[in-house]
């Protein structure tokens, strides 16, 4: 019997070596942030875990503010975020010793959307979502019929990102002003899957995320178009789509999405080699996730860029950049 027990113990310390062995053969690459950039990322990371089976890829969505505190604390080797690095943000690396490249990977729009159920809504003006969304509306726009006279006099139920999403700060500062200026009292999540939820399960709602996600749940849910109301596109009111973002006539709610790769991760053969198959498959895995590629010159910019290690942000730690043009962003990377 003690035999036994000892030949037991002895295979569970050699099974128990196998196991770890196998766990420190496998190379880990950490990424966090963006829900947005999510669907991108787990897409690159899914295709290239094919090929590197050895290599696992573990990506979070806690915001793109949430992304960079863990990133500049040196705990992820790249960061997703649907805006660019701010000020407070490079300091932080700064003061943390981590250099980052910044890499944009798409081009995506911001999707206003309503219930299925909503039957008044055609559209809405860039005015009418300041109405709504700005810090002053708090507790006083609160009913349909405040919007717009011929609307419902009925509840208004708001659904939006959290503080720590990059597409909460450019939708406030596009619409509102100033980046971060807003009413608190509404709906708020980090996971762009439960304001989806929400707004399908509520006829009176209203919110907004980006584009993809509209586009994986458009069976139940109705998308607003946007009437930027300076006749910069002459077309009066307009749907975000791959055509509208692309050729910048959604204004002002289109924008360039980035990840941010550590110098010190970017040193690392099998980050180095998922960053270069990230940008070379980017173009074709974007529009199967429902996001806008960048061109051909903007990815080969990029790859250039990361092999180059080209550190800081082209936006020089400003941030939001309000209506930014693919040709802009391109001029910019190179």
């Amino acid at each position: 019997m003690r035999r036994m027990i000892g030949l037991i113990t002895i295979g569970l310390l050699i099974l128990s070596f196998c196991i770890a062995q196998v766990f420190a053969a496998t190379k880990l690459i950490k990424i966090d942030g963006s829900s947005t950039v999510f669907p991108i990322t787990e897409a690159v990371a899914e295709e290239f875990q094919k090929q590197y089976s050895g290599i696992k890829i573990m990506v979070g969505i806690s915001g793109t503010g949430g992304g960079f505190k863990r990133f500049y604390r040196g705990e992820t080797d790249i960061s997703d975020a649907s805006r660019p690095i701010k000020l407070k943000e490079v300091e932080l690396c700064k003061e943390n010793n981590i250099g980052y490249i910044e890499l944009p990977v798409a081009y995506d729009g911001l999707a206003v959307v309503v219930n299925p159920q909503n039957t008044w809504v055609d559209y809405l003006t860039v005015k009418e979502l300041k109405k709504i969304w700005e810090p002053a509306a708090q507790r006083v726009i609160t009913r349909w019929n405040q919007i717009r006279s011929s609307f419902p006099n009925e509840e208004i139920h708001l659904f939006g990102p959290g503080t720590d999403s990059g597409t909460f700060d450019y939708f406030t500062e596009a619409i509102c002003g100033a980046s971060g200026s807003s009413r608190g009292d509404y709906t708020a999540s980090e996971d762009d899957n439960v304001l989806v939820e929400g707004i399908a399960s509520d006829p009176l709602a209203l919110g907004y995320f980006g584009l993809a996600y509209y586009e994986q749940n458009k069976d139940k849910l109705k998308i607003v178009p946007i009437d930027d109301e300076n006749d910069t596109n002459g077309k009066g009111p307009i749907i975000p789509s791959l055509k509208t973002v692309r050729d910048s006539t959604y204004q002002p709610l289109a924008r360039p999405i980035f990840i941010y790769v550590s110098t010190k991760a970017a040193q690392k053969d099998e980050v180095k080699k998922f960053v270069e198959f990230y940008l070379k498959e980017a173009k074709r895995l974007v529009v199967e996730v429902g996001y806008i590629p960048l061109s051909d010159e903007a990815y080969e910019a990029a790859l250039e860029r990361f092999q180059k290690g080209i550190t800081g942000s082209v936006f020089g730690g400003k941030g939001v950049k309000i209506g930014i043009k693919m040709e802009e962003l391109l001029r910019m990377e190179k």
